[in-house]
């Protein structure tokens, strides 16, 4: 595996080291449930609440608007679900606003509402580098919106979305705005008082931390209802004994993400954009996706025409290179995908995706690497789809 090179750091990342310290007294030391009266219970309890105040703190939020969660899934579900449930009960509120190149954990989670709920889903449009404007978003809110999601930032584009503006445009209106913020919180500051946010998720495993953990941050008085019942955890929101061990590591993974964002941008973004213009100046037929400027620092993605995507995982990965054709949750989908669709290309160039994102291990000479090799790569890929 040492001569191997992994470019899917945004399906997940290696457990940091000093998270995996961090984590140890949690086992074996600490091990009381947080709910127990007694003294190994208030230990555990005040491990738990430290870890609480310290993702507040970094969030720019009160403590009591963390709730922990087993990931970036659970918290996009509870936060859809559960603020149009509850704005529905409140208010009669019964429409869905969100984009159509979200994470199918918000997607999914929408149609469903929408299939077996009664909810009216509305997609607000995206421009060709998969991006939502605030104006959009103030030209499709109604009285009767329940909640709007749009995702920080993209994972299988690398697209920042204006999440500010479009935070602005929903407080005005009185409306809730969730955003996935799964990707975003691995590589750019958050504050959800300068994105005027109501609902944030994260997942620990996108920022070295370790996997079956994450956040989501409802902001005081958002009205939401749990989803999963049976006990009074995380403020009646999340039945279940906590996971201290995993949640003091997500903890402390997020410290070192919002703590070292702009050294490790710094580090990505030449070698990322080296990236980009090599694969663009030597391979044919050949785009970007996302958008240029407004994306994350250590994504690469492309299309290329005529290629299928999963044929050039494959001969990537024999070649030694691990990368991605967007999301990890649809590997081995032969289906385009919905998102490169919404930017408008066609089911011809869709098909030929590929996502390259780098990480804290990732050498120039690695990306160097990889780009000599594509072109060969890409060219065989076509050979087999053209046969």
């Amino acid at each position: 595996m040492n001569e191997r090179k992994y470019f899917d750091y945004a399906a997940t990342t290696p457990l940091d080291e000093r998270v995996f310290k961090a984590m140890q007294p949690y086992w074996t030391e600490i091990f009381g449930n947080p709910s127990s009266v007694h003294s190994f219970g208030q230990q555990a309890d005040h491990a738990l609440e430290e870890a609480r105040r310290s993702v507040a703190r970094l969030l720019n939020a009160r403590p009591d608007e963390i709730v922990f969660t087993s990931g970036g899934s659970e918290s996009d579900n509870l936060a859809l679900r559960g603020t149009a449930l509850a704005r529905r009960e409140q208010t009669g509120a019964n429409h869905l606003l969100i984009s159509p190149v979200e994470h199918h954990a918000v997607s999914h989670t929408a149609r469903q509402l929408a299939d077996q709920s009664g909810f009216e889903l509305e997609f607000v449009p995206v421009d060709e580098f998969g991006r939502v404007s605030a104006r959009d978003v103030a030209e499709r809110l109604r009285p009767t919106t329940a909640v709007v999601s749009v995702v920080y930032a993209n994972n299988e584009i690398g697209t920042i979305n204006p999440i500010a503006e479009i935070g602005a445009v929903c407080r005005e209106m009185g409306v809730p705005l969730h955003t996935d913020a799964v990707q975003g919180a691995a590589h750019l500051p958050m504050d959800v008082e300068r994105d005027k946010v109501d609902l944030l998720s994260m997942g620990a495993h996108k920022f070295y931390g370790p996997k079956g953990v994450g956040v989501l941050y409802i902001r005081r008085g958002t009205p939401v209802l749990p989803v999963q019942t049976g006990g009074s955890q995380e403020h009646n929101l999340r039945a279940g004994t906590q996971n201290l061990p995993l949640i003091a590591g997500l903890a402390e993974a997020f410290r070192i993400a919002q703590e070292e964002s702009e050294e490790n941008a710094r580090k990505y973004r030449p070698m990322r954009d080296r990236l980009i213009g090599r694969v663009l100046e030597e391979i044919p037929d050949a785009r970007l996706t996302g958008h240029a400027v407004e994306r994350l620092p250590n994504h690469a993605s492309f299309v290329f025409k005529g290629v299928d995507g999963n044929a050039l995982l494959m001969l990537l990965d024999g070649k030694g290179y691990a990368c991605s054709s967007g999301s990890a949750c649809r590997v081995g989908n032969p289906k385009p995908s919905e998102i490169l669709l919404a930017t408008g290309l066609s089911e011809e160039w869709a098909l030929g995706s590929l996502r390259i994102t780098l990480g804290r291990d990732t050498t120039p000479e690695d990306v160097d690497a990889l780009a000599d090799d594509l072109p060969d790569l890409v060219a065989a890929a076509r050979s087999f789809s053209s046969q």
